[in-house]
């Protein structure tokens, strides 16, 4: 359990550094202040990124357990969340969920944006 928490650690370190350089840099190429085109990249990439490794592990078994912590969990965990919630949703779908699916999307997508209006009014609320 404990190397299993180092992997997803050290993963996790990775894939900050790589969100932080590749968002960057994609947001510079593209010259642009009114849209994250370098979150749009990141969120794009990870998906498709978890898309192929979900593959890799789930119908091939060609990644174990301690490798997917460290490249699923860790890497693409601290490289963007978004990748998760695409990979969950694909998930029910193929699953034959498809009402869950679009309750999770519109949920995750109305309450992460109502919680982040939430911080701002109390951060300003507080320190007004």
């Amino acid at each position: 359990m404990v190397i299993k928490l180092l992997l997803i650690g050290a993963g996790g370190f990775i894939g900050s550094v790589l969100r932080y350089v590749i968002g960057g840099t994609v947001q510079t190429l593209s010259q642009s202040v009114a849209f994250p085109y370098g979150t749009l990249a990141v969120n794009i990439l990870g998906c498709f990124c978890i898309g192929f490794l979900s593959e890799l592990v789930d119908t091939r078994a060609l990644i174990g357990a301690e490798t997917r912590a460290f490249l699923v969990v860790g890497i693409l965990g601290g490289f963007t969340t978004f990748s998760a919630f695409g990979n969950e949703t694909m998930n029910l779908m193929r699953d034959g969920e498809a009402a869950l699916a679009l309750m999770n999307v519109g949920t995750q997508v109305l309450l992460g944006l109502g919680a982040v209006w939430l911080g701002y009014t109390l951060a300003y609320a507080i320190w007004r």
